[in-house]
C-alpha cells in the first residue's frame, strides 16, 4: 500500500506495519492508495491517483461515504480503525470489484438516495388490504398463495398488487418490497 502523507498518516502507518501491510512510495500496478483525511470531500480532493483507493477519514457522514463510493473508493471511519479492520478495507479496495458490507450498503440504501431522481417525496398511504398483501408478498408467497391465505379471489390479488405497484410507483414485486422495507411500510 501507499500511503499519502498528512496529519494522522503515522498512526494508519504504524497499524499496516502491525497487521503486516508492506507501505511504500510508489505506486505500482495493484498497489491500494491510503489517504487519511478529515472527511470524504477533502480525501476525494486530494485523490490525484488512479487504482485502488482507500480513505481514512475522522468523520464519515452518509452524503460524504455516498460520494466516496461513487468515485470507487473504500471508505473507513477513524473511530473504527483497527488492524484487522485496515487489513479488510485494504483487501476489500485491492479487490477489482470492491465489496460493500452489508452495514454500509443498509446505511447508504436506507437513506433514499437516487442521484438522478426529484427529491423524496411523502411515502404514500396503504389501506389494511394493501399492506397485508405487500407483507405476504415480502415473505415471498406467490399470487395463488396469498389468495388463499387472505380468503380472497386471485384476480382480487392481482387487483391489489397493481394498486400497490401504481401507489408505489414500483416497477417489479422486487421493487414494492425494497420500498416497503425502506420505508417501514412491512
Amino acid at each position: 500500500m501507499r500511503l499519502v502523507p498528512g496529519p494522522g498518516s503515522e498512526r494508519v502507518r504504524a497499524l499496516a506495519e502491525r497487521a503486516g501491510l508492506r507501505c511504500g512510495a510508489d505506486a505500482s500496478a495493484g498497489t491500494v492508495t491510503v489517504i487519511v483525511a478529515a472527511d470524504a470531500g477533502q480525501a476525494l480532493r486530494a485523490a490525484r491517483t488512479h487504482g485502488p483507493v482507500l480513505f481514512v477519514c475522522d468523520t464519515v457522514s452518509p452524503e460524504g461515504r455516498r460520494r466516496a463510493l461513487r468515485a470507487g473508493a473504500v471508505v473507513i471511519g477513524a473511530a473504527e480503525l483497527t488492524e484487522d479492520a485496515l487489513l479488510k478495507a485494504v483487501l476489500r479496495a485491492a479487490h477489482p470489484h470492491p465489496s460493500i458490507p452489508y452495514p454500509e450498503l443498509s446505511g447508504v440504501l436506507s437513506t433514499g438516495f437516487r442521484p438522478d431522481a426529484a427529491p423524496a417525496t411523502r411515502t404514500p398511504a396503504l389501506t389494511a388490504r394493501q399492506t397485508e398483501v405487500l407483507r405476504l408478498m415480502a415473505e415471498g408467497h406467490g399470487n395463488a398463495d396469498i389468495a388463499r391465505l387472505l380468503g380472497c379471489s386471485e384476480h382480487t390479488v392481482k387487483n391489489v398488487i397493481y394498486e400497490l405497484m401504481t401507489r408505489l410507483q414500483a416497477r417489479n414485486r422486487a421493487h414494492a418490497v425494497a420500498h416497503a422495507v425502506r420505508h417501514g411500510l412491512v
